[in-house]
This record gives C-alpha cells, sequence and structure tokens, in this order.
C-alpha cells in the first residue's frame, strides 16, 4: 500500500472533522457543480464518473440533485465510508475501487462528465505519472463531454513555498475542532501532515502524512489540450464560489 492510499484510509472516519457542517457542505458544492455543468451543455441527465471520491463528498450531493453518479477512490477506506453516507442520505451511487491513472481496467464504459476534485491530481509526483492520470481520465470521457477537477492555486504557493496552511477552526455545539497542514518542501513536491485536533468532548489530535507535487495551471492545461481536449478553462474561487481553482476541460 503506497503513501497515499494509507493516508486516506486512515483519515477516512476524521475527515469530515474538516468541515465545519460536511452535509451542508456536500449541498452547497454540488450547487456550484451543476452550474458549471449547465453551463457547459450539460444537466442532470448526465451520467457523471468521480474518480477521486473520497468519502463522496462531491458524489453525493450530485447524486441528490438528481444525476447518476458512478465514482471510484484508491482507498478502501473511504469507500466504505462513503458507500455508508450514501445510504444514510438516500442516494444510489456505484462505488468501485480504483487508480485513476488505469480507469478503463475498472469501467467499461465512458461517461458525460469525469470529476477529480479536493486536489486529488497533485498526488501524481511526475509529469509522467500526471499524463497517465490525465490519459486515463480523458479515455473514460465521451466526446463532447467534459473533465473537471480542482487544484491548489499552486502558481502562488510555489513562489513563497509556505510551511503550512491557514488553520481552520470550527466552533460547535461542544466545543471546537481545528485543522491545519504543515508543508516541508523540496522542488515542486512536498511532504504534508495534516493535523486534526478535537476538543469538543475530550481533547483528540490525529495526524496524517501525505506527498504531494505542485501542479502548475500552465502545466495541466498543456496536458489537456495535448491529450484530447479541444478547450481548456480555468475558474477561479472568487467566479466560482469553491475552495479552489476548477479547470474544465472540453473533449474533442
Amino acid at each position: 500500500m503506497d503513501i497515499t492510499q494509507s493516508f486516506y484510509d486512515e483519515m477516512a472516519t476524521q475527515y469530515e472533522k474538516l468541515f465545519l457542517d460536511w452535509q451542508s457542505t456536500t449541498r452547497e458544492q454540488a450547487v456550484i457543480l451543476d452550474r458549471i455543468f449547465k453551463d457547459n451543455g450539460f444537466d442532470a441527465n448526465a451520467h457523471v464518473l468521480d474518480c477521486a471520491c473520497g468519502i463522496g463528498t462531491q458524489s453525493i450531493g450530485l447524486a441528490a440533485l438528481g444525476y447518476q453518479v458512478s465514482a471510484s477512490d484508491i482507498s478502501d477506506g473511504e469507500l466504505a465510508e462513503a458507500t455508508t453516507r450514501a445510504n444514510n442520505n438516500g442516494v444510489r451511487i456505484t462505488f468501485k475501487h480504483a487508480d485513476f491513472r488505469n480507469m478503463s481496467e475498472v469501467f467499461p464504459e465512458q461517461f458525460d462528465i469525469v470529476i477529480a476534485m479536493d486536489n486529488a491530481l497533485p498526488h501524481m509526483l511526475t509529469r509522467t505519472d500526471l499524463e497517465s492520470a490525465v490519459k486515463s481520465i480523458l479515455g473514460q470521457t465521451k466526446g463532447g463531454g467534459i473533465f473537471v477537477a480542482s487544484i491548489r492555486d499552486y502558481d502562488s504557493l510555489l513562489e513563497k513555498k509556505p510551511s503550512h496552511s491557514t488553520p481552520y477552526i470550527h466552533k460547535t455545539d461542544k466545543g471546537q475542532r481545528v485543522s491545519f497542514q504543515t508543508w516541508v518542501w523540496d522542488d515542486d513536491r512536498y511532504h504534508l501532515i495534516q493535523y486534526i485536533i478535537d476538543d469538543e468532548e475530550s481533547l483528540q489530535i490525529k495526524k496524517f502524512e501525505c506527498d504531494y507535487r505542485a501542479t502548475r495551471q500552465e502545466e495541466l492545461t498543456h496536458l489537456l489540450l495535448a491529450n484530447g481536449c479541444s478547450k481548456v478553462t480555468w475558474i477561479q474561487p472568487a467566479d466560482s464560489g469553491f475552495y479552489q481553482p476548477i479547470v474544465v476541460a472540453r473533449k474533442v
């Protein structure tokens, strides 16, 4: 098991604590994605693949809006959590274990829309792996379909290479939760430690470690255009309402 799988397997039951209200977040992000889909000519009749679904934050919200959703992830721990949450929300989603570098091994069909949100692509630590992921994902996207992904604003982060993220402090009726990350840089890669401090009923401190490669928007744009996309558009947080830049790529 590699570090990415371990990171998400171990964090699966704690991931919800990164949000003040995970349930509300699923609805809010589904509305944002639905607007992007409609701006690109799709509605709830579209078949969507969430190829980095995590605990179902986007896939469950989209299914609740009526989209036909399939979902996959490399973490069995997160897939188990996502399955439980989908059942609790009364939505039907097909969940499968898959590495998004090898999607065709798991999904024989193509989709109108494929998404990979929450900074999933920068887990690819080399340009070769990133290109493999792009080729694989676009291979599961129908002609005329779109690929939608979000990544951190690495163009800005690489200028200063900060040592940590801004803490999120969520106050609840039981106390508070604090989450933040520390980053140790090695050129364009960084080792991340995610801390989650839960001080609601009793103090609990958890930490989870993983590696990322800072992916510039220009690099991802080039790979998408070179591997079958006719148009690539970036939507910044001020325009989308989402917390990370979003790329929308139209497949030929």
